[in-house]
């Protein structure tokens, strides 16, 4: 394949990641390449395992879990998913609720693994969401454990607002950032989902920085302020463990 083929690809894939799903039009505009060229790329994604499509029309595009796998890799080593999976099965059986974790992508963390409620009523993201750092669960544990330097320069950017819950002040995120710190899990009521809750912690690497995070989410319904304390200190075990075991 041409250099330039390759080029394509990633941003083809690259824009499915960001969109999906998406379809082909929409797709062909966000990478500002023509629609040929992105029909092809997504065809050849798609015999590799790296894209599916829908089979109902019209043809969306997502990316696969052989794609999401390679995310937060470790070489050799057991991937992060592999790592925490475990872990994550035993807070989602003792929480009941949704778990989540998000490793990051650039300013962004991207959802690599969902493990359900058996809840009718559920917090739902697909997998390979990217999801900002200010407006989650996830992403202000994230936040909360990286260097100062790369704090004042994600909050020296633009915020991106997902609800009128959505934290965007600066200085109100570091105020949060500092109780996060004080209390061991972060706290989102709302700011990513209207109407749904979270809370997180982040798993560190061998030198203390974020490789990923960890939340249990659900409605605001069910997962009121009442339960926060008792979630929180669950939430931030297993993260501890998951923490080990990278370190390992």
């Amino acid at each position: 394949m041409a250099t330039t083929s390759v080029v394509s690809a990633f941003r083809v894939l690259e824009g499915v990641a960001r969109l999906q799903p998406v379809g082909l039009s929409e797709l062909a505009r966000e990478v500002e390449l023509p629609k040929s060229t992105v029909q092809r790329c997504l065809l050849t994604l798609q015999e590799v395992g790296w894209a599916e499509s829908s089979s109902s029309a019209p043809t969306r595009w997502s990316m696969t879990l052989r794609a999401l796998s390679v995310i937060g890799g470790f070489g050799a080593r057991e991937s992060l998913r592999d790592i925490a999976v475990p872990v994550m099965n035993e807070l989602q059986l003792s929480t009941t609720e949704t778990v989540h974790l998000a490793a990051p992508d650039g300013d962004v963390l991207v959802l690599l693994e969902r493990l359900d409620t058996s809840h009718q009523l559920r917090a739902f993201l697909p997998l390979g969401a990217r999801i900002p750092l200010h407006a989650s669960a996830t992403g202000l544990a994230f936040l909360s454990a990286w260097d100062q330097a790369q704090v004042d320069r994600y909050l020296g950017g633009a915020l991106e607002v997902r609800t009128d819950d959505t934290l965007v002040d600066p200085d109100e995120i570091r105020a949060e950032l500092a109780r996060i710190r004080e209390r061991g899990y972060s706290i989102n009521v709302g700011g990513l989902t209207s109407h749904i809750s979270s809370v997180g912690a982040p798993v560190l690497d061998r030198t203390g920085a974020p490789v990923a995070a960890v939340s249990i989410s659900g409605p605001s319904t069910r997962i009121e302020p009442g339960r926060f304390p008792d979630l929180g200190a669950q939430v931030a075990q297993a993260a501890a463990r998951i923490t080990q075991r990278v370190r390992a």
